[in-house]
């Protein structure tokens, strides 16, 4: 019976071995998990943010805990993309999984650059656009809040990409299926939802914000609810694939992104507290196909935007 169940799920075209991928920022290169999971059974490993020129972060602190999840404010800390192409790709290459590279900056040339820097490298499978990303103060989720600009920097990457490009989409708005239609309109061949939302903790004896970058982007379970409805909403104003993302830590976060129309799962801030979540949910996925005669998720995808 086991053979019968395809958990395999297609992205622009793309065969992904699996739904279950992994979120920008939580997951290293792939090379900090592999001895704790089977990289090859992921749909995809999406590495962390990635620039034309080394980006050195904000100051710390830049994690803090919260009731459900954690702030951060690294601020998109990377070495670049040449020290990341040279160093990282030859691991990513032969993990035995799709490659999803998210490509940042803080202007419109800076995205073109840094997709350009990839034009050739063997391995990457999509750009991932991060229009999103709430600890930095220019580029990141201040184009990702104007459609207007979530068009221009889709169009402006699509037209030197070789691959499938991926927008990453910010909840900070007041109507996100508004900044879908944007990247759609600006050519995406998929859309990844949601990033993290704007938080703030305050140390009550020092009377002075934790973070050092004073706010940062909450994540992790106590986000889900958000997520899977806007995941909904915009299944339902777009044709294009969605990876579901933002608080899934089970098996059944995982399904409800699926019924509510996602084609695929990231994970996320569950990796830091269980670095082994993502084979449990791949595991409670099939099983939960298997218990209900589910041959291929395409059967549940969108089913709540059905009735």
């Amino acid at each position: 019976m086991t053979n019968m169940i395809d958990l395999s799920v297609n992205i622009a075209g793309v065969r992904l071995n699996s739904p279950v991928t992994t979120a920008s920022g939580t997951f290293g290169s792939g090379r900090e998990y592999a001895q704790f999971v089977d990289l090859s059974r992921l749909g995809a490993i999406t590495v962390k943010g990635v620039s034309h020129e080394p980006w050195p972060g904000n100051p710390p602190p830049r994690i803090a805990e919260t009731h459900g999840g954690m702030l951060n404010a690294v601020g998109l800390q990377n070495p670049g993309a040449e020290k990341f192409i040279k160093e990282d790709m030859p691991f990513l290459r032969q993990s035995g999984t799709r490659v999803i590279v998210n490509l940042c900056g803080r202007t419109l040339d800076d995205y073109v650059a840094v997709a350009q820097d990839f034009d050739g490298v063997d391995g990457v499978d999509f750009f991932e656009l991060n229009i999103s990303c709430p600890n930095i103060k220019a580029g990141g989720m201040a184009m990702g809040t104007d459609a207007d600009m979530a068009e221009k920097v889709t169009r402006a990457v699509k037209n030197v990409a070789k691959i499938p490009v991926i927008v990453k989409l910010s909840p900070n708005v007041t109507d996100i299926t508004s900044i879908a239609k944007g990247a759609e309109a600006g050519g995406a061949d998929a859309l990844c939802l949601i990033n993290t939302l704007l938080g703030m903790r305050i140390d009550i004896h020092k009377k002075m914000p934790v973070l050092g970058n004073k706010i940062g982007g909450l994540s992790g379970p106590a986000i889900k609810p958000i997520a899977v409805r806007m995941v909904w909403q915009v299944a339902k104003a777009v044709a294009l694939p969605i990876i579901g993302t933002g608080g899934a830590a089970t098996w059944e976060d995982a399904i409800e992104f699926i019924m509510a129309g996602a084609s695929a799962v990231s994970v996320g801030t569950a990796n830091f507290s269980n670095p082994r979540c993502t084979m449990e949910i791949l595991d409670g996925i099939e099983n939960f196909m298997r218990e209900n005669g589910i041959k291929n998720l395409t059967e549940i995808r969108g089913i709540c935007n059905e009735t």
